[in-house]
């Protein structure tokens, strides 16, 4: 039976959805779930830890641009299935549990896998779909089926994890530990290879006409376009501020294990819970930023991080306040998945041309996702030097600062008129 254009096209976006979460699972979203146990299975502190995702973002800084560029040349499908196998032969060499060196390396080759071939032809494929209309419903759609993915996925390995160890999660010991996180990432490789493949096989080119648009002359000549766009300066700051507050959500795990007294499973689970909030408030906001202005709604989502930042700075979230601490993680993710959802999704109002999306994601993430290099040390050299809650209290007065910078350029960028270039 032939498929209507409506189920073919929502059936792209799941792909993208699947696919935009499933690459970035190993390198990121189990250390945010699993941290104390990633500390302890890798035999890492919070700064030594920050140094990986340091190596990941320096590499991905030189992809950004050219993976950008890349987007706006080829259709997504091959791109974004080379990307997902790639990333997951990483995978199964962290499954040995490597030496801190090698660890490095892993995260290096992430900065290639998940960036160079992935980043820019994920968002090109998800404006393409949105369309001019649709761009909240469109990136909501990506943000929230992303974090039910991950969530689920999390759900999973947060299951294997606890039925591999003995009930007395306390009295387990390291190998024990490393037994069953071994399988978590051999779960999650494979995962990444099978969505690997139903993207090569299903996926559609849909955007091979528009891709076409300004990509002739590719790079240095579409580079040249894009950084005389107003808004791309902006966008700049913005996606950097934000990008502080999502890599900040890795440590509310370690906050669940080391402030608020957790066990492993437990600050696990916590992890685990901030995922599920990000369907629910992604999708909901795209379509809400459809109907009003995107820009309204960063201005809010950077006010709303920092009062979940000032929330966790202020020393008041501590051992036995359990429930101030999950209001406090909702106000503070909240914050972050409507950015997250919504950065992107106002090229439109900025007045980015749909053929130069890939480059201007490219540059845009050059300045914007430079968090990847400094915020895991800054983090882990707070976290480290002052364990317990003053640490903690530390990290977020940085998230409080970067909150008030969005602040301001959300502001400019909302304020912005259309010049041709």
């Amino acid at each position: 039976m032939k498929r209507s254009k409506h189920n073919v096209s929502y059936y792209q976006i799941l792909l993208l959805i699947l696919a935009g979460e499933s690459v970035f699972i190993l390198p990121f979203v189990l250390a945010r779930i699993f941290r104390p146990t990633f500390l302890d299975v890798f035999e890492l502190t919070n700064l030594q830890l920050g140094s990986c995702f340091s190596i990941y973002g320096i590499v991905a800084l030189i992809s950004y641009v050219y993976g950008g560029t890349l987007a706006d040349k080829f259709a997504p499908r091959k791109l974004i299935s080379i990307s997902l196998i790639l990333t997951a032969f990483g995978g199964l060499l962290m499954a040995t549990f490597p030496s801190n060196l090698m660890l490095k390396i892993i995260y290096g080759y992430w900065g290639f896998t998940t960036v160079f071939l992935f980043w820019g032809a994920m968002i090109k494929g998800t404006r393409v779909w949105g369309g001019v209309m649709q761009q909240g419903k469109a990136f909501g759609l990506l943000e929230g089926g992303r974090g039910f993915v991950a969530a689920s996925i999390g759900a999973v390995g947060v299951f294997i994890f606890s039925i591999i160890l003995s009930d007395n999660i306390e009295n387990t010991s390291l190998i024990d530990r490393k037994e069953a996180f071994r399988y978590v990432i051999l779960f999650t490789s494979i995962l990444a290879i099978l969505v690997g493949g139903l993207v090569f096989l299903f996926m559609e080119d849909q955007n091979r006409s528009s891709s076409k648009q300004n990509s002739d002359t590719y790079s240095i000549s579409n580079i040249q376009k894009v950084i005389k766009i107003e808004s791309v300066w902006w966008l700049m700051l913005i996606v950097l501020a934000a990008y502080v507050g999502y890599k900040i959500t890795d440590i509310f795990s370690l906050y669940a294990s080391e402030v608020m007294l957790f066990n492993e499973v437990e600050a696990a689970q916590v992890g685990t819970f901030q995922l599920y909030l990000r369907p629910v408030i992604c999708i909901s906001i795209g379509l809400l930023a459809d109907r009003t202005r995107g820009a309204t709604w960063m201005i809010n989502g950077f006010v709303i991080m920092l009062v979940g930042a000032l929330l966790f700075a202020s020393g008041l979230v501590k051992s036995g306040a359990s429930l101030f601490f999950i209001l406090s993680l909702i106000t503070t993710t909240t914050g972050v998945y409507v950015l997250r959802t919504l950065y992107f999704a106002v090229f439109q109002e900025g007045y980015i041309p749909l053929g130069l999306t890939g480059t201007a994601v490219g540059v845009i993430s050059v300045v914007g996702y430079t968090p990847d290099i400094f915020i895991g040390p800054i983090m882990g050299y707070l976290l480290d030097e002052s364990p317990g809650l003053y640490g903690h209290q530390q990290v977020f007065m940085v998230l409080s600062v970067f909150s008030i910078l969005g602040v301001f350029a959300a502001i400019k960028f909302s304020r912005l008129k259309n010049k041709k270039i």
